[in-house]
């Protein structure tokens, strides 16, 4: 591997694991990051999308203390447990349903930089407007959201097909928008990107997989892809703390004037 076949891959982990879990879009930023860096968005599509488990692996492994827990709780039948899976599955279905029902559209929309730059100014009015006029919610735990608001939450995580929206932010306002308190939205923003991502990847992974295997002049293999994995996990594994740290103290406000702000640049240098 060359040179700069090594610094792309470490740019681009560095990109995902900073922004998978901060309602800025790391799916947007990667794209806008492909482009300012004047690389072949096409033949980096895939890498995008692999390297996001590299984030969701920070997440098993920061709360592996409550994945044990459910675990355990659910050979043990523990109600709690229970619905701690329960509401996962149902927010993770929509996507699954939707998500395969616009799988071209999406690719699509996934090699426009422009609709991220757009996304990205409004996503974070959107922020803005929710913190301001959402009171603060009183369901805390991730067991103990209704069925109804956990699929609500679900369709709302469905927003992020579109580049630049963000998934977790997606599913963060949507959470406290349906009366859960801001850090709970936040950590089932969290779980719920574990099913989300890892089907998302099985079935890039299932699609590419030849060109993974065997990568051409238009491709990325798997030595790239290793790389842009584990640098987007140790950066994602010390965001986690980061941002549930700021949430608590400043809320959501920070990201939303970083989104606008962003997304006013890119599009500005987009038009150049």
């Amino acid at each position: 591997m060359s040179g700069a076949g090594i610094v792309e891959p470490i740019l681009l982990g560095i990109v995902e694991g900073l922004t998978e879990f901060l309602p800025v879009s790391s799916t947007g930023h990667l794209i806008l990051a492909s482009a300012l860096l004047g690389y072949e968005e096409k033949q980096w599509a895939t890498f995008n999308i692999i390297i996001q488990l590299g984030a969701i692996l920070a997440v098993i492994v920061y709360y592996w203390r409550t994945f044990l827990a459910v675990f355990l709780g659910l050979v043990k039948l523990e109600p709690t447990s229970w619905r701690f899976l329960r509401n996962i599955l149902i927010a993770f279905m929509p996507a699954v349903v939707i998500g395969l029902a616009v799988h071209d559209y999406i690719e699509a929309l996934l090699l426009r930089p422009d609709v991220v730059a757009v996304a990205l100014v409004v996503g974070g009015i959107a922020i803005l407007a929710i913190e301001h006029f959402v009171r603060r919610g009183h369901i805390v735990g991730v067991a103990e959201v209704p069925v109804l608001r956990t699929l609500g939450i679900g369709f709302m995580q469905c927003l992020a097909m579109i580049p630049g929206v963000s998934r977790s932010g997606a599913t963060i306002m949507g959470a406290m928008c349906m009366g859960v308190e801001r850090r709970t939205a936040a950590e089932f923003s969290f779980f719920l990107a574990v099913p989300t991502m890892l089907g998302a990847t099985t079935l890039e992974v299932i699609k590419n997989h030849e060109a993974i295997l065997h990568p051409t002049a238009s491709s990325v293999g798997v030595g790239t892809i290793a790389i842009g994995f584990g640098v987007s996990f140790i950066v994602a594994l010390a965001v986690i703390r980061l941002f549930l740290g700021v949430v608590t103290k400043h809320g959501f406000a920070p990201f939303a004037w970083y989104r606008i702000t962003a997304g006013v640049l890119a599009f500005c240098w987009l038009q150049l």
